[in-house]
C-alpha cells in the first residue's frame, strides 16, 4: 500500500482533492493513502509518505521540503490538475513518479 501525503497551507480545498483521489484510486484499484495537512507538518507527517505532494498555493516550500525529507519525492501538484480538482489526473502523476504505472 502507498501512502500519499498532500500538504497545503490550511488543508481546506485540499481536503476536496484528496476525497477525489481516494476515488479514482478506488476506481482502478491502486492500493494506497491520501492524508492532507498544513505544510507546517511536514518533517513529523512526511517522513513515512511513500511521497510528498505540495499544493500549488505553497509550491515556494519545494527546496525547503525536500531538504527536510531527502530522498523522497516531493512533486508540487500541477495548478491546473488541482484548479480542476481532478484527483485522477494526479493519481495518474503519483503513480508515474513511483513506477506503478507498469
Amino acid at each position: 500500500m502507498r501512502k500519499i501525503v498532500l500538504f497545503c497551507s490550511a488543508g481546506m480545498s485540499t481536503s476536496i482533492l484528496v476525497n477525489k483521489m481516494i476515488e479514482a484510486a478506488k476506481a482502478i484499484d491502486y492500493d494506497c493513502t491520501v492524508e492532507a495537512h498544513s505544510v507546517s507538518e511536514v518533517a513529523r507527517l512526511g517522513a513515512d509518505a511513500d511521497i510528498v505532494l505540495l499544493g500549488p498555493q505553497v509550491r515556494f516550500n519545494l527546496a525547503g521540503v525536500q531538504k527536510t525529507l531527502p530522498g523522497k519525492p516531493v512533486e508540487v501538484i500541477d495548478m491546473r490538475m488541482y484548479g480542476t480538482m481532478n484527483g485522477a489526473a494526479v493519481i495518474d502523476h503519483v503513480r508515474k513518479v513511483l513506477g506503478d504505472d507498469k
